[in-house]
């Protein structure tokens, strides 16, 4: 089954990362084949949840575009280097390709043989030498076996073309000489008392018992076959190994993991048909055709807490999206096909997954039913937000019985393990909960960080400003604000670019803004701050 990727921003914050995990769990429980994945780092309220309840981080995930391996590619088009000329020739025209990759035993990548090499091969290749092995032989000249001593033969192709007296007289048979020979007895005979490498009997010809018995005391191999003398000496050479008609020159091959639209660019301008397939450690995987791409399997993705392009993975427009479930603002992602679109105006994501649990009647294990408290804790501020709602009450009421804590001596130790600004760089508290959006053509960022301190910023707070302005200007921000928010106090300060000062000071009815006012109330950019903000940017 198909693994579908559930994830959520790329700041990821409690409640993204908490959701995340608990739906993968409630998912998999419905037989589907999920799991979770971070966009980015933890913050450390959100280290401090997973180590309380004893659950692994989840993986994280750079991207979900496109890569080769989610092409139905050949997979195990390869052929050993063992092979005859004329097996890999076969393969080739049976499988309609033009090209294939030759590799080891072990599947190391040896190099590619084409149509073309073994034609070339045919008409201007080293036609009096043969290495193969004698079950090639055996198969390509649909002979039988006699006497076999090796199974590799290497040496030099005779044919006893000449009458038996001259060919005795002037042709020297050593144990490098493989006989292509009828049913000519005294031939046979110099042929093994010379100890020769093989003897290839044809026309359905036999060897006398006497002649057998020298061969086997010399060690000759001995085949007989069907196939006339003609036959034969036309079909020996394609029993040759294929590695003996390979270029030195590498082809250029391609790994599982490289990207597709790379792929597409690389080979428009090399025009080539066919190219391997090959991981970091020179093992092959098959081979990629050009007119394979367009024969693609996309990731399948679920997007939680979050439905604005801008903030999820990259590539997300290569991904098929699956569902969504969040509970902010309706934002810019779009989809080719109906999707199942769960938006709520609740508090927290994990009280909308709370819901699904009890809508599936799945059973809520206690680490999960701990992950979706704090979620829902950390984004209502211990039920302090404008945005907590009485659902979000009911969920954390029922799922303290399951994960036995109370909620409120829990919630403030959590929310303080957060707050640290301790060993934080101040660009570190400026992304640390960071959202962006895009108004008018105009690009905003919107930070948050909770604190239990102000003083902890106020005295820095000069070089915060120098950060704000310069993160603006150097990434083409039209307004940046950080929002320091006071647990205890249950208020934000603010700290802006002065570009954007005009439209912060007309969408929140400020008439004395200035750097770090206080805004008493406002804990939630979500609901007390975006929505004034994007209204005065749309005027």
């Amino acid at each position: 089954m198909e693994k579908i990727y559930i994830f959520g921003h790329k700041k990821p914050d409690t409640d993204t990362v908490t959701s995340s995990i608990a739906l993968s769990y409630l998912k998999n429980k419905l037989g589907y084949n999920t799991e979770p994945y971070i966009l980015g780092n933890l913050n450390n309220e959100t280290k401090y949840v997973l180590n309380y309840f004893n659950v692994d981080k989840p993986k994280y995930l750079n991207d979900v575009k496109l890569q080769l391996k989610d092409v139905n590619y050949n997979r195990n088009y390869h052929i050993n280097e063992k092979a005859s000329i004329l097996d890999s020739y076969n393969f080739m025209t049976t499988n309609g390709i033009s090209g294939l990759p030759v590799v080891k035993d072990d599947k190391t990548f040896l190099g590619m043989v084409t149509i073309k090499d073994i034609s070339k091969e045919l008409v201007t290749g080293e036609v009096d030498h043969l290495c193969a092995s004698y079950d090639n032989l055996l198969k390509n000249l649909k002979g039988k076996e006699i006497l076999r001593f090796e199974d590799e033969i290497d040496g030099n192709i005779l044919v006893a073309s000449y009458r038996s007296t001259s060919f005795i007289e002037n042709i020297k048979l050593d144990n490098n000489s493989i006989l292509i020979v009828g049913d000519r007895h005294s031939i046979i005979e110099y042929a093994v008392n010379s100890s020769v490498k093989m003897l290839i009997i044809t026309g359905n010809g036999h060897i006398k018992q006497e002649h057998l018995e020298i061969a086997k005391k010399n060690n000759v191999n001995v085949i007989e076959t069907q196939y006339n003398t003609f036959n034969v000496a036309k079909n020996i050479e394609l029993s040759n190994y294929i590695s003996t008609i390979l270029s030195s020159n590498k082809p250029l091959c391609f790994d599982e993991t490289d990207f597709l639209n790379n792929f597409i660019e690389v080979s428009s301008k090399l025009k080539h048909t066919n190219y391997p397939i090959v991981n970091k450690h020179n093992k092959c995987y098959g081979l990629l055709k050009i007119n394979d791409v367009s024969d693609r399997t996309k990731k399948k993705v679920i997007l939680v807490d979050h439905n604005e392009a801008e903030q999820s993975v990259d590539g997300l427009e290569e991904a098929e999206i699956l569902e969504i479930i969040d509970h902010h603002k309706i934002g810019s992602i779009n989809t080719s096909n109906p999707i199942n679109f769960r938006n709520m105006s609740v508090g927290s994501t994990n009280t909308i997954i709370y819901s699904l649990y009890k809508e599936n009647n799945i059973e809520i294990p206690q680490h999960i039913a701990g992950l979706m408290i704090s979620g829902i804790i950390s984004d209502t501020l211990l039920f302090n937000s404008p945005t907590t709602t009485e659902l979000d009450y009911i969920a954390v009421k029922e799922l303290e019985n399951v994960a036995q804590i109370d909620s409120n001596e829990y919630g403030m130790k959590m929310l303080k393990a957060g707050t640290s600004l301790k060993g934080k760089t101040k660009e570190e508290v400026l992304y640390n909960d960071f959202k962006e959006f895009i108004v008018n053509n105009k690009k905003i960022g919107v930070g948050q960080i909770f604190t239990m301190n102000f003083d902890e910023i106020e005295k820095d707070i000069d070089e915060y400003i120098k950060l704000i302005e310069e993160t603006a200007t150097n990434n083409n921000y039209y307004m940046i604000n950080l929002y320091i928010t006071d647990i205890i106090k249950k208020g934000s300060y603010v700290l802006y670019n002065a570009k954007g000062k005009s439209v912060l000071q007309n969408s929140l009815n400020i008439e004395d803004l200035h750097q770090g006012y206080y805004m008493d109330g406002v804990v939630s950019r979500k609901k007390q701050v975006i929505p004034y903000v994007m209204e005065e940017l749309e005027k």
